[in-house]
């Protein structure tokens, strides 16, 4: 290859490269911009104040009412169960995996964990509807055909793979020589796992808990099958629930007219679930920054 037919070639990868990050990055602000849209013109009818605090979320009804606190108290409810199933069962298989598992397990076990992330969403609603829930009404007989706890509890474990994988990594790219001073002080693997190595790649493990949750808030098709869609402000996980996404889905199936301020309520709930995730990842970023300068 001559150096014209070299310099040729780089120009046009360069430019190719250009134009799919213009063209992620138009994407996104089209996205932005229809939620924005959207959702200006759905507040231009319903008072903002009474979206965000009040606590009856009937849209269909003749009657119709918008507040959004119902929705927002079903999500954080499932995505709440999810993360008390997923961060301390992904960190301790993360720790064995790192600390404790000799090379060879490690190799077998990691990839048989992320197969679970590889599962489609959709066989772990039905998963909860047709096999949690009948299990979890033996031990609670007035526990709801739909209900808030047997979806968070699969959901906990969907995620699971998420935090174990990105903690393993963030344990495992902690110095050798951190382990080694511990080890030579005296201490056990155990306390050098806890209190050396944890808090070392305490920044990675704090965005993966935070990435995590962000991928609970927004999972979409274990609740709508297996939460119901009865939005009410309660904190029983033993009730049906609905959640933003699930309604999000319930109007999205075409029945609601085009245009119309039923329509417009899923861009509303869109954005606030848009803007919930934001801040999600935009504090792991800055867990992530903090704790990596503090151990540099």
């Amino acid at each position: 290859m001559t150096r014209t037919s070299r310099r040729w070639t780089e120009w046009t990868i360069e430019r190719a490269l250009q134009a799919c990050a213009a063209g992620s990055v138009l994407i996104t602000v089209g996205i932005i911009g229809v939620l924005v849209f959207e959702t200006v013109a759905f507040f231009r009818e319903v008072p903002i104040t009474d979206f965000l605090f009040g606590t009856v979320w009937t849209p269909q009804f003749s009657d119709a009412q918008f507040g959004v606190l119902p929705l927002v108290t079903g999500t954080l409810l499932v995505s709440a169960i999810a993360m008390a199933v997923a961060l301390p069962a992904g960190l301790l298989s993360a720790i064995y995996l790192s600390e404790y598992a000799p090379a060879r397990v490690r190799r077998v076990v990691k990839p048989v964990l992320e197969v679970l992330a590889g599962v489609p969403t959709v066989v772990y609603g039905y998963f909860a509807l047709l096999f949690v829930t009948p299990l979890l009404q033996t031990v609670f007989p007035t526990l709801s055909s739909f209900n808030a706890l047997s979806p968070g509890l699969v959901m906990g474990i969907m995620i699971l793979p998420l935090v174990s994988s990105l903690s393993e990594d963030a344990l495992h790219a902690v110095p050798t020589g951190l382990r080694e001073g511990a080890y030579a002080l005296g201490s056990t693997r155990m306390q050098t796992a806890l209190r050396v190595v944890v808090p070392a790649a305490f920044s990675g493990i704090s965005a993966s808990f935070i990435l995590a949750m962000s991928r609970a808030i927004g999972e979409t098709m274990i609740v709508a099958i297996a939460a119901g869609q009865q939005p009410r402000l309660t904190g029983n996980p033993m009730s049906p629930v609905e959640t933003m996404t699930a309604y999000i889905v319930q109007i999205s199936m075409g029945d609601t007219p085009t245009g119309s301020i039923g329509y417009r309520t899923i861009f509303a709930v869109g954005m606030l679930l848009f803007v919930m995730t934001f801040t999600l990842n935009l504090a792991s970023d800055w867990l992530r920054r903090r704790f990596r300068e503090e151990y540099a």
